[in-house]
């Protein structure tokens, strides 16, 4: 039936699902998203989740979106659809402004009643006029309530739980109209649905009944086949950002040897990965889901000082609270691996946005000089990565780590390649060395400047820690204005000696280019793809994607000071470009900032970058 259809060959298409919170738009999104990942597209995906998650059914505030960017070259989810999904007016009005010229918005007809279109603040019963795209889009009328209503007439469901599968209804009218398969759409659903049979059979049916209306309606819109990238052999599964971080943290404990202990209280947008080490009892991991942020992060410590790889989970407002918490596992030298998914802020902000707002409170947020390491990761996948390197250098280091994720790629996905055996280097604790005699607690390895780990029960390594200051060579509390001294240089020094254990920051772009374009964390893609796009239109562009912060990979002030302009864009008002310029003040560091709890555009970068180069 394809070959009678009007079919787009295209590298890359973005499709956007838009409804209410509980129209299971996101359930929709993540199996197409590992369906395509499954055929061998790369992927990148953005929930949108309202901000006001319990908002009246029907209204603007409620609206839930996801867009998903599949095909060759995928960084990002996507600027504008190329197919919007609109499963109500409110969604519609919402997220029209996101779809491209000449796209295909499929809308449930039968939910624009007069009374719909009231709820959604509609001036006039011509909802597509309205909102200017009758023209530009190519609108198909689809009654998916109906339809639905039809399709599980006899399965005995009542009409609430009917309604429920109308996102899979449309699920199976976007897999029709982008040739993807239904076996791999109805293996997911099955296993979402193994303890609802009867869900399971009537999302089923409905499915097929999407799928089936694709063909009815082949003629009068187009359809699209993407061409599938090659992609590097192995296993591939799409995974969102707080999977990913939990995997790298299981990964770390084995590759270290030390069991993952996790204490958290549930945050948005963090609690996924209690959610996910929670279920890992299999492997090992003790997860405890404490009464407050504070309880966290000190059973954490707790678990440091008994020898576990110790995490703790969190978002701004959490690591506001654990700020004391932290300052102890500095003072006792402790590994410790904080996850900060940042959200927008301050105070209780807005919880499913986005932002890079927790830059200062990571690097600076304790009282006294209290020094961390600070990693930022740069998309979904680069989530596991970072989460093990976290890990490897709180280890290794003996150092709290705070890893910086965000709303943007903790939630979104991409297509992960499980790593083989051999492709991760074994963590090696710095255990007391066997033999050493007259130990005490602040012993160092003589290269790092690391405090050997002392297990507890270990014959001859009996110990105490704490809170308040500890004479360098004894251990014990003291008050000596240079020991104090001594101690704070000490712990400076450990924490600056990583940057001889990191990779050195690498350009990507044009090797004469006078404009270098920096970003850090989750804005990797589409700081690459506006690269891309200023180099593809003549100019000499390149990039410096910073995941490593705090210490700064140790060639960067070399590389800054290569270029006539440095951009740097990131979510917030310049926190990152502070840092850099009190670094290396004698760089003229420009910026690009946004605060909106949305991701970059890539072409919000393409007109800023070009704006400065130009002036």
């Amino acid at each position: 039936m394809l070959e009678k259809t009007n079919i787009k060959n295209l590298e890359n298409v973005v499709l956007r699902f838009s409804g209410d919170s509980g129209d299971g738009m996101q359930l929709a999104g993540n199996i197409f998203s590992n369906v395509s990942a499954g055929v061998g597209d790369q992927i990148s995906t953005f929930p949108d989740y309202p901000a006001e998650i319990r908002a009246p059914q029907g209204t603007l505030s409620g609206v839930s979106g996801f867009q998903v960017h599949i095909g060759k070259g995928v960084h990002t989810p996507g600027d504008l659809a190329d197919v919007l999904v609109a499963m109500n007016p409110a969604a519609l009005k919402r997220h029209a402004c996101f779809l491209k010229k000449g796209g295909v918005a499929i809308v449930d007809i039968d939910s624009f009643k007069e009374s719909d279109l009231k709820k959604a603040l509609y001036e006039t019963n011509e909802p597509f006029h309205e909102i200017g795209i009758d023209n530009t889009a190519q609108i198909v009328e689809v009654p998916v309530t109906s339809m639905v209503k039809n399709a599980l007439a006899e399965s005995g469901l009542d009409l609430k739980s009917m309604l429920r599968c109308r996102n899979i209804f449309a699920l199976g009218l976007v897999c029709w109209l982008f040739d993807r398969p239904l076996e791999s759409a109805l293996h997911l659903l099955k296993n979402k649905f193994a303890k609802k049979p009867a869900v399971y059979e009537a999302n089923a049916k409905v499915l097929n009944a999407g799928y089936d209306y694709g063909h009815n309606i082949h003629a009068s819109v187009s359809t699209y086949r993407i061409e599938t990238g090659d992609t590097r052999p192995g296993t591939y599964t799409d995974v969102n950002g707080n999977t990913a971080t939990a995997w790298g943290l299981i990964y770390a404990s084995e590759k270290s040897g030390r069991p993952l202990y996790l204490g958290s209280y549930p945050i948005t947008p963090a609690t996924d990965i209690l959610h996910e080490l929670a279920k890992r009892k299999d492997l090992g991991v003790k997860a405890c889901q404490m009464e407050d942020e504070i309880a966290g992060v000190c059973s954490a410590i707790g678990a440091a000082f008994a020898g576990d790889l110790a995490v703790t989970t969190t978002s701004g407002p959490g690591l506001a609270l654990k700020s004391e918490g932290i300052g102890l596992a500095v003072m006792a030298e402790l590994p410790l691996v904080i996850v900060d998914v940042q959200r927008g802020g301050p105070s209780t902000g807005l919880p499913t946005k986005t932002e890079q707002t927790d830059l200062r409170q990571a690097i600076y947020g304790r009282n006294g000089e209290c020094p961390i390491v600070v990693l930022a990761a740069a998309s979904p996948v680069d989530c596991f990565h970072m989460a093990f390197e976290a890990a490897r250098i709180a280890i290794e280091h003996m150092t709290p780590v705070v890893l910086l994720s965000d709303a943007f790629i903790g939630n979104g996905s991409s297509a992960f390649r499980l790593p083989e055996e051999g492709e991760y280097p074994e963590i090696k604790p710095r255990f007391v060395p066997e033999g050493k005699s007259d130990w005490h607690p602040y012993d160092r390895d003589e290269n790092t400047k690391a405090r050997y780990w002392a297990i507890p029960g270990t014959p001859g390594l009996t110990h105490r820690l704490g809170g308040l200051e500890k004479d360098s060579k004894t251990g014990a509390i003291s008050t000596d204005p240079e020991n104090h001294e001594k101690m704070v240089l000490l712990r400076q020094e450990k924490v600056d000696r990583v940057a001889f254990d990191i990779p050195d920051v690498e350009p990507y772009g044009d090797a004469d280019a006078d404009t270098l374009v920096i970003g850090w964390g989750g804005t990797f893609g589409h700081i690459h793809e506006a690269v891309d796009d200023l180099r593809a239109a003549g100019k000499k562009v390149a990039m410096a994607h910073f995941r490593y912060i705090n210490p700064l990979p140790k060639n960067t002030g070399e590389v800054l000071a290569r270029y006539k302009h440095v951009v740097v864009a990131e979510l917030n008002l310049g926190q990152f470009a502070d840092f850099l310029q009190a670094k290396f003040p004698n760089v003229l560091i420009r910026r690009i900032n946004k605060v909106q709890g949305q991701p970059f555009l890539v072409q919000e970068l393409v007109d800023g970058v070009t704006k400065i180069i130009e002036e």
